[in-house]
């Protein structure tokens, strides 16, 4: 993979030890790796709104701190809500010959993220390493969009661009859980998830995937340490970043969630669960506890918003059962999808 495709990242057994010599933790904090007997444990899935600003990212960790307790958690998130839009729209601005207006909201999009590592308020020498980290993906986001043409612009290059939101934000994630006593750290999707080289609608090879991530994924949680893995990222064999299509992270969260054999994907969103219709829209809208994966397939063909369409047949292939629920009212129970049992409204 070229340098400035590729996650900047180092090697996981030089990130863990990296980690692990200087990561320093609030005092009323202890963070101590345990080696785990392999078990199945839980994936969780956060989307943008839940992870927009540093308080929200907080409280996202908080949410994985207390199901990392009793058992191994991967986390898998979006990019910040608006950030693939903006992303896109850079590519789009490109393609139009706006070389200075690109630029100019790549440099506000860094800026952002900056802005958001400030909000965290991390140790002076995790805030110094987190920075250093950002900016080098800084660096790779403004080489692609350079103050002057020409550029070469086609579906690999909005590929490059959008696979951008997720990295910025596994990063941040990963050191608001190491402030919070977790050990966590930022895992590219595109150094396991192979795929076509059909660039903004990939599709996997789930067995190199599951293989590739296996090995990088499950060493991490036997040692007791979260991965945060970048949703809607994968590359192709060549190591040219691709993505699985728009809205595709809940997608990314259950094929991640079966690479390391989680039991259950929890996706953590901005609603309380899934609805019998849109309650922006009517009053009469009812909020289902239970559904079978046949029926949330039928909610979805009748153009209810439940998930991604990959993800229901995905899960009951796998015998997955997926939650969705609010990350901010997590007392909720929310909505689960699973084998057939008593689906209903609430």
């Amino acid at each position: 993979m070229c340098p400035e495709q590729q996650e900047v990242s180092l090697a996981v057994g030089d990130h863990l030890a990296s980690l692990k010599a200087n990561v320093r933790f609030p005092r009323e904090v202890t963070a101590t790796p345990v080696t785990r007997c392999p078990e199945r444990g839980i994936a969780f899935k956060f989307g943008g709104s839940s992870l927009l600003g540093a308080d929200r990212m907080l409280h996202a960790a908080v949410l994985v701190r207390e199901a990392a307790a009793a058992s191994p958690v991967t986390v898998v998130v979006s990019a910040m809500k608006g950030v693939t839009d903006t992303l896109l729209e850079i590519a789009g601005k490109l393609a139009r010959q706006e070389f200075t207006k690109a630029r100019e909201a790549a440099q506000d999009l860094v800026m952002f993220h900056l802005g958001v590592l400030e909000g965290l308020q991390l140790p002076e020498h995790d805030h110094a390493q987190v920075l250093h980290e950002l900016k080098l993906l800084a660096r790779d986001l403004l080489h692609e969009t350079p103050q002057r043409g020409p550029v070469a612009v086609d579906p690999a290059l909005f590929d490059r661009l959008a696979s951008f939101g997720e990295r910025f934000c596994a990063r941040l994630l990963a050191a608001a859980l190491n402030k919070l006593g977790i050990f966590a750290v930022p895992v590219a999707s595109s150094d396991f998830v192979l795929t076509c080289d059909t660039f903004q609608d990939a599709k996997p090879h789930l067995g190199h995937t599951r293989e590739r991530g296996r090995e990088v994924l499950v060493p991490l949680l036997e040692s007791g340490i979260v991965p945060v893995v970048t949703g809607f990222i994968g590359a192709t064999l060549d190591g040219r970043i691709t993505t699985l299509g728009r809205n595709s992270s809940d997608f990314s969260g259950a094929l991640i969630a079966h690479v390391v054999d989680a039991e259950e994907l929890v996706v953590w969103t901005d609603v309380d669960g899934i609805f019998t219709a849109s309650p922006h829209e009517t009053a009469d809208a009812k909020l289902l506890h239970e559904l079978s994966y046949d029926e949330a397939h039928v909610l979805a063909a009748s153009g209810a918003k439940v998930l991604h369409p990959h993800v229901l047949p995905f899960a009951a292939q796998h015998g997955m059962t997926v939650w969705v629920r609010n990350t901010f009212k997590p007392h909720l129970r929310g909505t689960r999808i699973g084998p057939a049992q008593n689906g209903g409204a609430a």
